[in-house]
């Protein structure tokens, strides 16, 4: 199978060309630095000549009210070459939760993103993730004030990248689902919790107050980012993670 990764030079695109190379498939890295713009869709023909599989996995530089017209320039310019090269199945990553979250910017500018796929010409799937452990770090960043981490009891599902980029592949290796496939981590935290978990395994003189009002994640009401019913549960635990980290 010859397959064409968008945004091969990311935390999810690096691993699933690798997942990909080490299954026998041929690869086209495509991004930025390989000449590769999917605003303006310089280098997309080159790239996506021959591909049976395109994921994309390249992502708005802001998560403000910009990222809707990322998502939507991109999108199209995406589906209008991947039609023209006669891709027959077109991967995205999303998140999970994305479209109950309409208060944020972002989570409506991935919604969008589903959404002109699923209107696309080409046969698609949609891989929605929970968030990722290896941003846990800059989400704290984000309400940290001194030696003090802000962060809400929002509960969160978190996975490891890893576990991601193996439900991308697998997903891109199987015929399109036209529709959704969920995947989270096997335990779900208050968002606090899991601050305080991670600056015990790696203190650094922060401690964590819970303030429901701080932070993007403070938005976000119920349960809304945690596995519905029909997901598959990851394998990896955020404890043992951190430990081998």
């Amino acid at each position: 199978m010859k397959c064409t990764v968008l945004g091969a030079s990311g935390l999810i695109g690096t691993q699933a060309v690798e997942r990909l190379k080490t299954a026998g498939h041929e690869v086209v890295s495509a991004s930025l630095s390989t000449g590769v713009d999917v605003i303006s869709g310089k280098g997309l023909g080159d790239a996506l000549t021959g591909a049976e599989v395109l994921i994309n996995l390249t992502n708005s530089p802001t998560f403000d009210a910009s990222s809707l017209d990322f998502f939507e320039t991109s999108m199209n310019t995406i589906g209008t070459a991947a039609e023209e090269a006669g891709v027959r199945h077109f991967v995205i990553l999303s998140i999970v939760g994305v479209d109950q979250v309409p208060q944020l910017d972002y989570y409506r500018a991935k919604t969008l993103q589903e959404e002109v796929l699923a209107n696309g010409a080409t046969p698609y799937s949609i891989v929605r993730a929970t968030q990722f452990f290896e941003f846990v770090e800059g989400v704290m960043s984000w309400t940290t004030d001194g030696d003090v981490v802000r962060l809400p009891s929002t509960p969160v599902q978190p996975m490891a990248a890893a576990d991601v980029s193996a439900a991308v592949v697998g997903t891109a290796s199987g015929a399109p689902l036209r529709g959704i496939r969920n995947v989270a981590g096997p335990e779900v935290f208050p968002l606090d919790e899991l601050g305080r978990i991670t600056l015990e395994a790696r203190p650094d003189g922060r401690h964590v107050v819970t303030d429901d009002k701080a932070g993007m994640f403070a938005e976000i009401v119920g349960d809304v980012l945690t596995a519905p019913q029909d997901a598959e549960m990851a394998p990896t635990y955020y404890r043992e993670w951190l430990a081998r980290a």
